[in-house]
């Protein structure tokens, strides 16, 4: 892998709530090393705003939110893509969308704050609990050595981050910790 910057790509069913925060939280970790994008396979058409409200509050940038379809990335002429991480909810039976071609790929399955019911703190709590999750896989993914990795083995370091647990909100994961 070159010194460019390295196009990563999160998929969804939705694309309106989980690969949403994902693009903001790597586009902002990434430091210019890499630019993210992110896309579902059947997409809302808007973006939740509890995504968008707890985007300003963590001071991630919202103007170029949208939700679209993974299309947009796969016509010709399009900037190939290094990475794609689903981040569907396997545990729910959502149906993650396969990404075609040969981009480092992995799923890192986050329960869909979308869907969660109940009172609008609980609603929130659900969104915060998601976020949470995608900032600490993005915190260790943006530490990896990547120029330095084989392709095996960085594959088994993006899958392990995929099985990363959640920490509980006094806990955070070490980027750093070995995975």
């Amino acid at each position: 892998m070159s010194d460019r910057i390295f196009n990563v790509l999160f998929l969804c069913t939705g694309n309106s709530a989980r690969s949403i925060m994902a693009e903001a939280v790597l586009n902002s970790l990434g430091r210019g090393r890499f630019r993210a994008f992110s896309a579902g396979s059947h997409p809302k058409g808007y973006v939740e705003p509890l995504a968008l409200e707890l985007l300003r509050k963590s001071h991630l940038p919202t103007e170029n939110a949208r939700s679209k379809g993974w299309e947009e990335f796969a016509r010709p002429g399009v900037e190939p893509l290094d990475f794609v991480f689903t981040v569907c909810d396997s545990a729910a039976a959502e149906v993650c969308p396969v990404w075609p071609g040969q981009p480092m790929s992995a799923h890192w399955g986050v329960p869909d704050p979308a869907a969660a019911t109940g009172n609008d703190a609980e609603r929130a709590l659900a969104f915060a609990d998601a976020f949470r999750m995608l900032y600490n896989r993005i915190n260790i993914f943006v530490a990896l050595p990547i120029r330095s990795l084989d392709r095996i083995s960085l594959q088994h370091r993006l899958d392990a981050i995929g099985r990363t647990k959640m920490p509980s909100q006094s806990e955070s994961l070490d980027p750093h910790e070995k995975v």
